[in-house]
């Protein structure tokens, strides 16, 4: 057991929320580092994480965050200023000088990008190049990259709407595969290396659901485990961006990165799987039947008067 807290900055949001309950429930210290004290942070404190507050993008306040610390994980909500936190962390962590593992939160996107790639988010391309920034930097880090969340808006929030008003997954996926993959399983691996982060150094993890499945097998996955039929309903993109996407009311920025989401899996893009959270937390990924039994009051039917 490290005799130094871990640092989890990102603690108030779902994976970095996660991550640190993991690492409490091992028995491991940890920094909690949060943008403002609310509930969230509250809650941190009582289940036993040492709270700090400060901004990522001031490598004063990480390194403040980081001190005596010699785990970090490193993550932060869709933002324009990514690029600049990681190279504030980076430079924290470098002035330290004794850390042993920079576990790195990304996006399985990254892997198909190069320095010509054009087709992604500004998202995506801020995750590519802090994953440069990091490998520049001499750090040891572990860079973990999902594939889309189960807990992404366009399945938590959109796909389950349409699914509790019409029994359909209305999105523009056209033919495009995806597996996509549990919060829960991204958080356990993060915390499995946090943990023992040794074996991991120097290692790009891509985590994936157990298999990438086109959007109709997948409104069948979703039929089996609520007991009705549920189909996929291929949407005109700009009509859906429109009536679907429009509605979740979210910053620019985070709104350009789903609807280029979009249009990466219906060109395909997102037609992958890997065995990396079975070979990490020896159990198989987190299915559609668990996501919708974790929630099942969102895929319910809306009562009609």
């Amino acid at each position: 057991m490290p005799a130094s807290p871990i640092l989890v900055t990102g603690a108030a949001g779902g994976i970095g929320r996660r991550v640190a309950g993991d690492l409490l429930e091992r028995g491991l210290p940890v920094r909690a580092f949060v943008h403002r004290e609310d509930d969230r942070s509250h809650g941190l404190r009582a289940a036993g994480a040492e709270v700090v507050s400060g901004d990522l993008t001031l490598a004063g306040d990480v390194a403040r965050a980081l001190d005596g610390c010699r785990r970090l994980y490193f993550a932060m909500t869709p933002s324009p200023s990514l690029v600049e936190a990681t190279a504030a962390a980076a430079a924290a962590a470098r002035a330290q000088g004794d850390l042993e593992v920079f576990v790195n939160m990304s996006q399985m996107t990254v892997s198909q990008m190069d320095l010509r790639s054009t087709a992604e988010s500004r998202q995506h391309r801020q995750h590519w190049l802090g994953e440069q920034v990091l490998n520049w930097s001499g750090l040891p880090v572990t860079h973990i990259r999902p594939t889309v969340f189960m807990e992404n808006p366009l399945l938590r929030d959109l796909a389950a709407a349409s699914i509790r008003r019409h029994d359909q997954i209305r999105l523009p996926f056209g033919p495009g595969r995806t597996s996509p993959v549990a919060a829960r399983d991204v958080a356990d691996v993060v915390a499995a290396v946090l943990a023992c982060p040794a074996p991991h150094v120097g290692a790009v993890y891509e985590l994936t659901g157990g298999a990438s499945r086109d959007l109709r097998q997948l409104a069948e996955e979703f039929g089996a485990a609520l007991g009705r039929r549920i189909v996929y309903v291929d949407m005109p993109y700009e009509r859906w961006a429109r009536q679907e996407l429009g509605t979740l009311a979210l910053p620019g920025h985070v709104t350009d990165h789903l609807a280029t989401m979009a249009r990466l899996h219906a060109a395909n893009r997102y037609d992958r799987a890997t065995g990396d959270v079975q070979r990490i937390l020896g159990r198989p990924p987190a299915t559609i039947a668990d996501f919708v039994a974790a929630d099942p009051e969102r895929f319910a039917p809306e009562r009609r008067s």
